[in-house]
């Protein structure tokens, strides 16, 4: 637990670094010759109600959560052949289809917003496994693969939520609904998975 907590300041502390430093920051992507004032900024800089606008903020979760949600997808491609437990592979499988769509939708903001896929430096994002683990999961199989992928899915549910927290008010509404709906879903999948981790 000691370590949990541990982790969990040293996540909040990233982002909210890294929040800091691109608040104000706003991308106005209205198209030539639209309404002034759906590119006007309200408070502090942030964008008003037109949804094609995206804030640092935002562009910085973007880049963020589609690294983050890669190495998700990933783990699940190597549980359709090394997990052992059925509900294993089924929850696997589902966090693969949920997350593989909301990568190409990040993607898309990214381009619209004319800005790299990629953040050019380590915000040290919370719960994504290191090369070892990622390694030991590609060794392991069996029940061992299914215990290592659920402690480390659990890890990175954890610190996609405290990441989504940074959009939750996010004057953006596609970019606060994703945000939202990692939240929820991923916090019910930390549930599952712990009372599935007991059992294997």
């Amino acid at each position: 637990m000691k370590s949990l907590t541990i982790r969990s300041i040293a996540i909040g502390g990233a982002i909210l670094l890294a929040s800091l430093s691109l608040a104000g920051c706003t991308i106005n992507l209205g198209s030539a010759g639209s309404n002034n004032d759906s590119g006007m900024m309200d408070n502090g800089g942030m964008m008003g109600s037109n949804s094609s606008q995206f804030s640092g903020t935002d562009i910085m979760f973007a880049q963020m959560m589609i690294v983050h949600h890669q190495q998700a997808v990933d783990m699940g491609t190597l549980a359709e052949t090394r997990a052992s437990n059925p509900e294993v592979k089924t929850l696997a499988a589902q966090i693969k289809s949920e997350q593989s769509p909301e990568i190409t939708q990040m993607k898309v903001w990214l381009k619209t917003a004319n800005a790299p896929t990629e953040m050019g430096h380590d915000m040290g994002m919370g719960g994504l496994l290191t090369d070892a683990q990622m390694t030991a999961l590609k060794n392991a199989s069996g029940a061992e693969f299914d215990r290592l992928y659920l402690e480390g899915m659990i890890g990175h549910h954890e610190g996609a939520i405290q990441m989504a927290q940074m959009v939750t008010e996010s004057n953006n509404a596609e970019v606060k609904a994703l945000g939202n709906a990692i939240i929820a879903s991923q916090t019910k999948q930390i549930a599952y998975m712990k009372e599935l981790l007991a059992k294997v």
